[in-house]
């Protein structure tokens, strides 16, 4: 049906090229490009199915992607490539014509903050181009807000409170590893709580907020309060949302080394003299942690990620649960990956296979819970993540 560009060769670029290459119906061509061609070499040759072509583009020049979009003609460019560089292969498919579909929204490199403002603020240019682009469809955020769509058009007249719950019970061996590249995790899990409660945002202190929550088949984990990027896209569109929270669980060994990694400035972002050369102390911590792409060999237990909904049908009070767990041996298995890349990878696919097949259209910027939940809905268990739902329950929250 089409061809499609995938940018960035970690772990979830991974699984999205592996899932493409398992659906030549639609992905009639596969090219996957990243600024280290060994890594598009291997993925390739291990999960390729024979069907994917390789290139080299530094996703930081915009005139290098768009070269390669014009040598490649995709109909579509799937980021999954840092979240810096969002903004650089956006203004690449907007010179090129072409759509485009990322997992997480635009960050600066110098500051550690992200929020989709600056991704919004293409909206009218991608309109007039006529083309679109879908932000944040990987699982969280993703699956979560296609979640909370699916939860508004078939359980709610009004959805009141959403909490986003976020467990990994996964346990890899390590000391101390991050899921996904340690400088983002790192800057996006240290940075200050925050919630909308009652039209306005709630600041709060890194990891103040503690709750024990159960989560299926997993049992009671310590939840902690974060602020995550769907929270904001959600309470712009779902506006009858009175508080919107999202809960992600750390163990205390974890959460050890975070402070020690912080209290020591190696959390840092901004330059520090080494022997007269400027190093950023973050970006050379990743480089002496345990690869996220590596850890899948070894991982065990599951991933346990959903929502659970607040609200009013028919004028009875409702409450609604709906979830996924995810077993990091089986998501090895299939795609030489843990669960954290798979549960991110497999959306991304899908939400291009939504794009390239007219189940998601329009002109513009688009964030995943504008579009029909339904037929997302009804292939994500399919391609390997199943959902589960309950109605009427103790939310915990």
């Amino acid at each position: 049906m089409s061809k499609v560009l995938i940018i960035g060769a970690g772990g979830v670029g991974r699984v999205v090229a592996s899932k493409c290459a398992d659906n030549p119906e639609v992905f009639t061509e596969i090219m996957l490009a990243s600024r280290t061609l060994s890594k598009c070499e291997a993925i390739a040759r291990e999960v390729g199915k024979g069907r994917i072509q390789t290139a080299q583009v530094n996703a930081d020049n915009v005139a290098e992607v768009v070269a390669l979009i014009n040598r490649f003609k995709p109909g579509l460019v799937i980021n999954v490539a840092l979240p810096y560089q969002d903004l650089p292969i956006m203004d690449a498919c907007l010179e090129t014509g072409v759509n485009y579909l990322d997992t997480a929204n635009y960050e600066p490199k110098e500051e550690a903050k992200f929020e989709y403002s600056w991704q919004w603020a293409y909206h009218d240019r991608f309109k007039e181009k006529g083309i679109m682009a879908v932000l944040g469809c990987g699982f969280d955020p993703g699956v979560t807000s296609i979640y909370t769509a699916y939860a508004a058009k078939h359980h709610f007249d009004e959805m009141h409170a959403l909490d986003i719950v976020d467990c990994n019970a996964g346990d890899h061996g390590k000391a101390f590893a991050t899921n996904f590249n340690p400088e983002i995790n790192i800057r996006e899990i240290t940075q200050k709580g925050k919630y909308w409660e009652n039209g306005k945002w709630v600041e709060t202190e890194p990891h103040e907020i503690k709750k024990v929550l159960n989560y299926p088949e997993i049992g009671p984990r310590d939840s902690y309060l974060i602020f995550h990027e769907e929270l904001e896209s959600l309470v712009k569109n779902f506006p009858t949302l009175k508080r919107a929270r999202f809960w992600m669980t750390f163990g205390q060994e974890y959460l050890t080394h975070l402070r020690v990694i912080q209290n020591i400035g190696m959390a840092r972002i901004d330059p520090v003299k080494y022997k007269g050369v400027d190093v950023i102390p973050l970006e050379f911590l990743k480089y002496v942690l345990p690869d996220p792409g590596e850890l899948g060999e070894n991982y065990v237990g599951e991933t346990s990620i959903g929502c659970r909904i607040k609200g009013i049908k028919d004028g009875q009070e409702k409450t609604y649960y709906v979830w996924n767990n995810c077993s990091h041996e089986k998501a090895y298995e299939e795609t030489g990956t843990q669960a954290v890349s798979y549960t991110t990878g497999v959306p991304a696919m899908l939400g291009a296979m939504m794009v390239l097949t007219g189940k998601w259209n329009g002109k513009g910027v688009f964030n995943v819970e504008q579009f029909d939940p339904d037929p997302f809905m009804e292939k994500i268990g399919e391609y390997g993540l199943p959902w589960n739902e309950a109605v009427n329950v103790d939310l915990e929250l």
